[in-house]
């Protein structure tokens, strides 16, 4: 056991009490795209105790280029990033607890997958998602950090409840969104930084050595040569609903769900029923049948070609409609298959 980290060991700010310490935590990686499967697969080798990653989202073609863990058949079977990062990384590593889970995050959600990590980990490209995980990882006092990158650009910041401002106070200040890698594009290099700034943060967090943790925003540009720290303590505010002296987590009212979207950068919106179904895809082959198109199915989803459009439905209810923004065209899409 001991050999197989014994070069992380070797490390003074780890050693063996601090790899002791990381084989009892447990991480939340919400995400598994670029992003998260960099930091999972980098997590995992360290010898970290439990991961959780989750994902809403299956492979493709387009991902390829830069989420480490994916091959060319996951792609052709379009098979759920969860379950194939987490096939992956049970072997990577066989003595890590890895769970992945095909999951569209929402309030239910958070408040679950939240309950008993030690810390989380930002690898998503949806701010809707980042401000649940900012709630829900105040009210609960854990750690989380925050991580984007596009085109050569990325940043990064270790948000520390009670101590850092929160995601809330810093977007008041600092813009953090605008492009997306499927407008603007990536390259692989600029996610590796990321996770590279996100990852060590995880292990001084998980190894108990809070001085080390930086508490400024990073930010760089790899291919204009640019590298920025932001000290941004002064932007903790007082009055903030999130992390303020009386706060109400406005992101974890379920109010503020939302039901169909527009997928951020893509030609996608997604539909999610009111409550969560367990759908029985061989039923839903059959309806699909009777209305022609081509039908392409595994155990996870079922993928619909209908005229110029790409429908995907998962077991959950949630249905991708690909090839449209338009969200009042979509929904009748959806209900013109499904009655």
């Amino acid at each position: 056991m001991w050999e197989r980290y014994s070069r992380q060991i070797l490390f003074e700010g780890i050693g063996e009490e601090g790899q002791r310490k990381l084989q009892t935590k447990h991480v939340l990686i919400v995400g598994a795209g670029a992003l998260g499967t960099g930091n999972a697969e980098v997590l995992t080798r360290s010898g970290v105790g439990r991961i959780t990653i989750v994902d809403r989202d299956y492979v493709e073609r387009s991902n390829l280029q830069r989420q480490q863990l994916y091959t060319e058949h996951d792609a052709i079977d379009r098979t759920p990033k969860a379950v194939a990062a987490q096939k992956r990384l049970r072997e990577i590593n066989p003595n890590v607890e890895v769970n992945g889970k095909i999951v569209d995050v929402t309030v239910e959600e958070i408040e679950q997958l939240i309950s008993d990590v030690d810390l989380v980990i930002d690898a998503t490209d949806n701010f809707d998602i980042r401000f649940l995980i900012n709630d829900s990882a105040q009210k609960y006092r854990i750690p989380w950090i925050y991580g984007g990158c596009v085109s050569s650009y990325g940043l990064s910041f270790t948000i520390i409840p009670g101590e850092t401002p929160c995601l809330n106070c810093l977007l008041e200040t600092i813009p953090l969104g605008g492009a997306t890698c499927d407008t603007v594009g990536v390259i692989s290099p600029t996610v590796q930084m990321v996770v590279a700034y996100q990852t060590v943060e995880a292990m001084k967090i998980l190894v108990e050595d809070f001085e080390s943790v930086r508490r400024k925003l990073v930010s760089f540009d790899l291919w204009n040569n640019e590298q920025s720290a932001i000290d941004v303590s002064r932007l903790k505010k007082e009055g903030c609903p999130s992390c303020g002296e009386s706060p109400s987590y406005p992101y974890l009212s379920y109010e503020n769900q939302t039901k169909t979207a527009v997928l951020c950068g893509r030609n996608t919106v997604q539909i999610r029923p009111p409550k969560k179904v367990d759908r029985d895809l061989h039923v839903l082959v059959t309806q699909l049948e009777k209305q022609g198109g081509t039908i392409e199915q595994n155990p996870f989803l079922v993928t619909y070609h209908y005229e110029d459009r790409r429908v995907v439905f998962f077991k959950d209810g949630r249905v991708l409609i690909h090839g449209m923004k338009d969200i009042v065209e979509a929904k009748k899409i959806y209900h013109q298959l499904l009655g």
